[in-house]
Parts: C-alpha cells; sequence; structure tokens
C-alpha cells in the first residue's frame, strides 16, 4: 500500500537532483490520474476561470474549494494535497485565517493549505503553523492581487522588486512555511531565490532552477482558449481531441447510427 508524501516529505526535497512535481486538480477524474507522476497536488482557486469561467481567480467560495479539494483528497493516495485559501478568506486576520484553513483541512482531508503574500502574511502563516496547519506560500506574481496592480505583471524587473521578492520569501520560511511557490518572476532572480532559502521553491513562470515546477493542469494539456501565459507549455492539445469527438457523436446521433447495437439492450 502507498504512502501518501506529507508536507514535510516535501521540505526534505530541498536541492534533490529530482525536482518535484506539481499540477492543478479539481474533480475526482484528474486527481486519480495525477495521483501517478505527481508528488504534490494543487486544488487551485484558478478553478474559478478553468471551471466556471471567472475572469479571474477572485469569487471562488471557501465552500467551493472544499468541495473540490474533498474530491480531490479522497481520490488520490500518493501525492501530498494541497488547498488554496481562495482571496478573502484569511487576509484580514490571522484569527480569520485559522477558522478557514481549519474548516478546509477538517472538511476536505488535504494535507496543507496555500495563501498569497510574503511580509504581509508572515503572521497569518505563523499563526497557521503553530495551531499545527501546514502551509505553503507563494510570493512574486500573485493572481489575487492582479486588479489592486492593473493586471498580470512580471516580478523582478527593478532592484526594489527584487529586494522585496527576497524579503518575502524570508517571512515566508521564517513563519514556517514548508516550502513557496514562486510565479511571474525574472528567471535569475527566482532561482537566487531558490539559492538562498532553506525551504523548497515551486516554479511557476519562474525558474527552472526552482525545486520543482507547477502548471494548471487545463493549460498543460490545451484545453482552454483564449490566452495562454508564456509559462504554460502545451504538452498535449485536449481540446482538439474532444472537439473531433464531439463532432464524430453529433454526426452518429443525427445519421441514427448511434446507439448501435452493440449499446442497446434487447429482450432475451
Amino acid at each position: 500500500m502507498s504512502t501518501r508524501l506529507t508536507p514535510q516529505d516535501i521540505k526534505s526535497r530541498k536541492n534533490d537532483d529530482t525536482a518535484i512535481v506539481c499540477l492543478t486538480a479539481y474533480t475526482a477524474p484528474m486527481a486519480q490520474i495525477l495521483d501517478e507522476y505527481c508528488d504534490l497536488i494543487l486544488v487551485g482557486d484558478s478553478m474559478a476561470m478553468c471551471l466556471y469561467g471567472m475572469p479571474s481567480t477572485i469569487g471562488i467560495s471557501v465552500d467551493t474549494m472544499i468541495n473540490h479539494g474533498r474530491a480531490v483528497a479522497s481520490h488520490s493516495k500518493k501525492a501530498c494535497v494541497v488547498v488554496d485559501m481562495p482571496f478573502g478568506s484569511y487576509e484580514s486576520s490571522p484569527e480569520l485565517a485559522l477558522e478557514n484553513a481549519k474548516r478546509i483541512m477538517d472538511e476536505t482531508g488535504c494535507d496543507a493549505v496555500k495563501l498569497e503574500g510574503g511580509i504581509d502574511a508572515e503572521n497569518t502563516i505563523d499563526t497557521l503553523v503553530k495551531n499545527g496547519i501546514p502551509v505553503m506560500g507563494h510570493i512574486g506574481l500573485q493572481p489575487q492581487s492582479v486588479e489592486k496592480e492593473g493586471g498580470y505583471k512580471v516580478k523582478g524587473k527593478t532592484d526594489t522588486e527584487i529586494v522585496k521578492l527576497l524579503e518575502d520569501a524570508h517571512a515566508v520560511e521564517r513563519a514556517g512555511a514548508f516550502s513557496v511557490v514562486i510565479e511571474g518572476t525574472i528567471e535569475n532572480v527566482a532561482a537566487h531565490i531558490t539559492e538562498n532559502t532553506n525551504i523548497p521553491t515551486i516554479g511557476i513562470g519562474a525558474s527552472a532552477q526552482c525545486d520543482g515546477q507547477v502548471l494548471v493542469s487545463e493549460d498543460m494539456l490545451g484545453m482552454l482558449s483564449g490566452h495562454t501565459p508564456k509559462f504554460a507549455k502545451k504538452f498535449a492539445q485536449i481540446s482538439d481531441s474532444i472537439h473531433e469527438a464531439v463532432q464524430e457523436y453529433s454526426r452518429d446521433v443525427k445519421s441514427r447510427a448511434f446507439p448501435s447495437a452493440d449499446y442497446i439492450y434487447k429482450a432475451k
């Protein structure tokens, strides 16, 4: 029987020769597939856009995150499952964050939560960790903040931004996070952060020198229409296959070729 990876297992992978593999999942079927190949499965608030067609990650609720988190956690066996804390569930106070993090952990059976922020989130991360809740941090481009920042902007372009990123990384580490996502950050800056922190960094649009990588599965599989981020390599183009399958189904239904004798029940 396989043993599920823990946050401590992930933390121990700092500077491993083999990088940590992470992808997003929001459903039971996807969790079952990814579990065979991933060290980490992230139930990301990116589901707001991928599943619900929202314009950003803002707007997804704690209840929705819990429902999807439960499906992923209960249909995976090996990977460490991390659930995003959605916008509005943790920013106003460490007490609110603790209340919602406990709900997420208790009601999903996940292994950890993830929240965005560096120095500004240090007290919150510290409170969660001291209450037994493993936390993954998230610095650099923070999707929950894009509206107030005026869009998706690559980080680490100026000396001021570089200093801020390093301070954020150290704050997350100091607070007790077991790992940290670095998103949308200049390559050499993300590499420098990785070299100067003692917890694993998980890159997305960052550096190959990060201790691991994460992508949104729907981006990686080519399932979405519209803009694809520069960093999201399409390892497949599933949308084309879906179009072809639905087209064939439509044709067979219209012509009454489906269902054929192989797909109907007959009286004995």
